[in-house]
């Protein structure tokens, strides 16, 4: 069975959350928003427990946590949530990066095709965003600054923090995707200054479907976003339907072990990265590591090595390993990662490509022999 090296696109769910998702399913069915009996209630309990083991992770007051099917969700919310502050006020110009998760760009596109004004920042090969290049770009009928915290194909951290602290005199929104961040880069995230922030269970050991929008409150009052669904007034109306009880009680648990562990995690993705680095330095290999490893997240490493198709590579070494050439939302394109096209990687590269995640729960002496089968795999493939 191969190592799974893929938890970018999703982790393995925690088995306490899954104790905790089975337990619902089994003991706890009524729906939460039931108000004429006890399951209802008890249901109802169970949601507003997971909403203070989110806003605890996040340390922001529960009040401010909205469930929603996940960052894609949250993030269309976010952007296109404020169209009616827009037509208001003016403010039809948005400002984002070109390596943003497809639920951001696709939603800017969209909205450029309603009138908006949309600004594209690109990074250098470095893989991050200049956060003066993208404040450059804000004016007086910018409505909203959206950036992901940490790309999801390279693992590199954007500035969110500067940008974060600049805008926040400013009467401009700012919108953070932290999926690949939540529940790692904990108390970077505690400290950023932010108005909206999208976040997905799936990313943290939690289950898939589930996710949450965070909208801060200044001066009491939480960004003017509006329903883009209609149905129900589930979540103040922000995300209507009924509430997943399960999926939210999972998440609500997968945030609290996140809170209780982050540290220890994160040295352990870093062990798990520094073994990774010198078995590449040991295999004589030429490769190449994409991306600025400065700003780098420890669970994350995008590389190429010469010569060596990553297509070919991932089928060759799929019984050792399970790894990616990039994005999951975009594995059934063979066309570059969009990406690393921004960045401006050469062709030979942009083929060669792939991206190796893990988590804190890898075997570190199952994950050492796997690599060592897959760098084996590559020189085969060099011959």
């Amino acid at each position: 069975m191969s190592i799974y090296l893929d938890y970018n696109a999703t982790t393995p769910i925690n088995e306490d959350v899954l104790n905790v998702m089975i337990d619902v399913y089994r003991n706890h069915f009524g729906n939460a928003d039931s108000r004429t009996h006890d399951y209802g209630d008890d249901c109802r309990k169970i949601v507003e427990e997971a909403r203070s083991q989110v806003g605890s992770l996040l340390n922001v007051d529960k009040t401010e946590v909205f469930f929603t099917s996940g960052s894609t969700e949250s993030s269309n919310i976010a952007l296109q949530g404020l169209r009616d502050y827009a037509n208001k006020t003016g403010k039809h110009h948005i400002v984002t990066t070109s390596i943003e998760h497809k639920a951001v760009l696709e939603t800017a596109k969209a909205l450029s095709s309603e009138g908006f004004e949309v600004d594209f920042v690109s990074p250098n090969r470095s893989g991050r965003v200049s956060a003066e290049d993208v404040l450059s770009r804000v004016r007086e009928d910018t409505l909203v600054v959206s950036v992901m915290h940490v790309n999801n194909e390279t693992g590199i951290i954007q500035p969110v923090i500067e940008i974060g602290e600049a805008l926040s005199e400013r009467e401009v929104y700012f919108h953070v995707d932290a999926t690949q961040s939540c529940g790692k880069l904990v108390d970077e995230l505690r400290s950023l200054k932010y108005d909206m922030m999208s976040i997905s269970a799936h990313k943290m050991e939690g289950p898939q479907g589930i996710g949450a929008l965070i909208l801060r409150k200044k001066k009491y009052r939480r960004p003017p976003v509006n329903p883009i669904l209609y149905g129900g007034p589930q979540e103040h109306g922000i995300s209507p339907g009924t509430s997943p009880v399960a999926l939210i009680a999972g998440f609500g648990k997968a945030c609290e072990i996140a809170e209780s562990r982050y540290t220890k995690n994160s040295k352990k993705c870093e062990e798990i990265k520094e073994l990774f680095l010198s078995l590449l330095r040991e295999s004589n290999l030429n490769y190449e590591i994409i991306g600025d490893q400065n700003y780098s997240v420890p669970n994350c490493i995008t590389l190429c090595f010469s010569g060596v198709s990553s297509e070919a590579l991932m089928l060759s070494s799929k019984n050792y390993c399970s790894i990616s050439n990039g994005s999951a939302c975009n594995s059934n394109s063979y066309s570059p990662s969009y990406v690393l096209v921004s960045m401006g990687i050469d062709d030979d590269q942009l083929r060669e490509a792939i991206r190796v995640s893990w988590g804190s729960d890898i075997d570190i002496d199952y994950f050492k022999s796997q690599i060592e089968l897959l760098l084996d795999v590559v020189k085969g493939l060099t011959c």
